[in-house]
């Protein structure tokens, strides 16, 4: 899923928006793998991504974004749909909402999870109360949290998906990275990310480093 949803969402929350009730800004891009909380996500290659988001000055949100996938050689689209609400209080910022992940052809599993994220000043934490629905076995229930430190576009993550999902095993990782743009015509990152075992689903490589670039544009303001 797109990492900078719940940045963006406390981000928006205070903005006014004056000449118009809401905001749509679409975005596109690519990553030379795509890896989420940890999961590599594109089995080692790169993967193209995009989404559009609607926002309100109220501080309600919704969206859409996807991602090519590929895990272990079940290939496919990822497609996740997503709404809230944010506010912000001073140097301290809050949202709410919910999360739809879908998946197309041969990973064609989907979760839903009630998202939770605050944040103060350079630090951010996140929360996720989730449920895998699993087409080739039980449902299972699971929990996500993560702590974020970020400064001028460095950033640090550590975040732990437990071990309901992937049987016992630690599902740990570590993200750091750094994020910029330039000269307003794109933005980039590059990141390293350190997982845990549980975590790799058919890789046998525990730590890589990841280069994107992604445009945004509005598409109503």
């Amino acid at each position: 899923m797109n990492k900078q949803l719940i940045a963006a969402t406390l981000a928006l929350s205070g903005a006014a928006a004056p000449a118009l009730a809401v905001e749509l800004e679409a975005n596109a891009g690519i990553v030379s793998e795509y890896v989420f909380r940890g999961i590599p996500s594109s089995d080692g290659k790169a993967a193209a991504q995009g989404g559009l988001d609607a926002t309100w000055e109220q501080g309600f949100y919704l969206g859409t974004w996807g991602s090519s996938v590929d895990f272990d050689g079940s290939d496919g689209i990822e497609v996740d749909f997503y709404g809230g609400w944010g506010n912000e209080i001073g140097d301290f910022s809050y949202s709410v909402g919910y999360t739809l992940y879908t998946y197309t052809d041969d990973a064609d599993d989907d979760y839903a999870e009630f998202n939770l994220g605050g944040a103060w000043k350079w630090f951010s934490v996140d929360y996720a109360k989730g449920e895998y629905d699993n087409f080739g076995g039980p449902e299972v229930d699971y929990d996500f949290w993560s702590v974020t430190a970020e400064y001028e576009g460095l950033y640090a993550t550590f975040g732990s998906l437990g071990d309901d999902l992937f049987d016992g095993v630690d599902s740990d990782y570590i993200e750091v990275g750094y994020g910029s743009s330039v000269q307003d015509l794109f933005d980039f990152t590059i990141s390293y990310i350190d997982s845990d075992d549980g975590l790799l689903i058919g890789s046998d490589s525990n730590s890589r480093l990841i280069f994107g670039i992604t445009k945004s544009f509005a598409v109503a303001e």
